[in-house]
């Protein structure tokens, strides 16, 4: 009986030891209140009553960064909020050097959120987003790297714009547009006057074109069944007449 009793102490003492820590874990050993470093993956043994062992997880984590409203550089209130991607690698670090490396690494978020957009203008906000998410990825990284935690991405993900600011940009982008409309319409004016000069000085040293001109405008309004009829008459043929009124004009005065 005694035997029994002896062999299940020893069974359940040696269950006790035994940890299994699974391929995306690593377990902290503490040895008397002394860390001794990472193991695993596997099983594991411990010492009853004198090692412990706290896991941690390997994965990377994805954190949302609550929505913090920040006053831009420019003195413009928005409210942005972001995503956070980081995993440990360092166990040890990540269990002896911060009480909750999560919490940590979410109230550093937070704080890196505020300050860099505070030093940033709305237009790099909207506009250069690439700059700013690899900024803030750096900050962080380098606030976390002493936890044993590294810092792979961080997304701004949307900036949310006072209802006057919004009703500011989408005038500037009206008008922006209208300006650009006036400027392909003034462009499209020069080239047409600069095709009519060419046309003109092509005209000008072969009298004979004007007339082919007309007749082609005379087929295009046939064309349309249009009641307009056009006729060319030659210049040559009623200039007698104008040079007949010039003359009589100043006989009549000297009556």
């Amino acid at each position: 009986m005694g035997y029994t009793f002896l062999i299940v102490i020893l069974l359940m003492l040696l269950a006790s030891s035994l940890r299994i820590v699974q391929e995306y874990e690593r377990g902290v050993i503490f040895r008397l209140g002394r860390c001794v470093g990472a193991r695993g993956p596997g099983i594991i043994f411990l010492i009853p009553g004198i090692e412990r062992m706290q896991k941690v997880d390997l994965r990377v984590i994805t954190m949302d960064v609550p929505t913090q409203e920040v006053i831009t550089k420019d003195n413009v209130t928005v409210k942005v909020n972001a995503v956070v991607y980081f995993r440990v690698v360092n166990p040890v670090d990540s269990v002896i050097k911060v009480y909750d490396f999560i919490k940590a690494t979410s109230q550093l978020s937070q704080t890196t959120l505020r300050s860099v957009l505070g030093q940033s203008e709305l237009d790099e906000l909207l506009a250069h987003r690439d700059a700013i998410n690899q900024r803030l990825q750096n900050i962080i990284d380098e606030g976390t790297e002493p936890w044993g935690v590294k810092v792979s991405t961080v997304e701004v993900k949307d900036v949310e714009l006072p209802p006057n600011m919004q009703r500011a940009m989408a005038a500037q982008a009206e008008a922006e547009r209208e300006r650009r409309a006036k400027l392909i319409h003034a462009d499209g004016e020069f080239q047409a006057s600069k095709t009519l000069a060419e046309a003109a000085e092509i005209i000008s040293k072969n009298p004979a074109t004007i007339q082919l001109r007309y007749l082609q405008t005379l087929r295009e309004i046939a064309v349309n069944q249009s009641s307009t009829v056009v006729f060319p008459l030659p210049i040559d043929l009623i200039k007698p007449f104008f040079e007949m009124t010039a003359r009589v004009k100043p006989e009549e005065k000297n009556e």
